[in-house]
């Protein structure tokens, strides 16, 4: 009885092995990398620095198109959550630029990744809104909560595939509580602003009485 093909066999999957193992350390250390350029291009935007998020999202898609020929077909899933974050930032930026929101195609990722990149930007958005309330921007943070409104709306349908994309319908839960936090702060600021616009109101026609 021959054991050659045997041993040549498993000599070969050991191969294949040790390549898919040295592949998935390299997308390991490297997505980790990724999701945290992504994550503090992030912050900069919310701090006003937008030349150093461009330039930290340029560093993330440059790095998430070297990583994409490491991932091939077996280790797609590790490109997830970076594709994801670097979907989050992208849709910020344009959001704060006030310009054309980009496509799936456009960021080059999947469609699991630009739908779960959209709805986390929804908690993003909802700190945009509180810095604009908090500056008195009101009818800023009114525009932003459409858009916030709009976008849940939009990815809201998907819901029916939360079997296909994996933590979809947990995300829309979650936003959809943002959505009714922002909702709340919003009318209580409209009313607030409301009762200062009547008591100036009042104290013009208390003077010009006593004029």
């Amino acid at each position: 009885m021959s054991i050659n093909k045997l041993q040549d066999s498993l000599r070969t999957i050991n191969e294949e092995l040790r390549g898919i193992e040295e592949r998935r350390e390299r997308l390991l250390k490297g997505t980790r990398d990724i999701v945290s350029i992504c994550s503090k291009s992030i912050v900069d935007l919310h701090y006003g620095r937008k030349e150093e998020a461009k330039e930290k999202l340029t560093d993330a898609n440059t790095m998430l198109v070297e990583f994409r020929s490491y991932s091939r077909k077996d280790l797609q899933k590790y490109l997830l959550l970076p594709e994801q974050e670097f979907v989050e930032a992208s849709l910020l930026m344009s959001i704060v630029e006030n310009s054309e929101i980009p496509g799936v195609s456009d960021l080059g990722v999947t469609g699991s990744a630009y739908t779960l990149g959209a709805l986390d930007c929804i908690g993003e958005i909802k700190r945009i809104i509180y810095d604009r309330i908090r500056r008195g921007m009101t009818e800023d943070a009114q525009k932003n909560f459409n858009f916030m409104e709009h976008l849940y709306g939009l990815v809201y349908p998907l819901a029916i595939y939360d079997n296909l994309v994996g933590g979809l319908k947990r995300k829309l839960d979650v936003a959809k509580i943002l959505i009714d936090d922002v909702r709340v702060l919003l009318t209580e600021e409209s009313r607030r602003e409301n009762m200062i616009r009547a008591i100036e109101q009042l104290e013009k026609r208390i003077s010009s009485a006593k004029a």
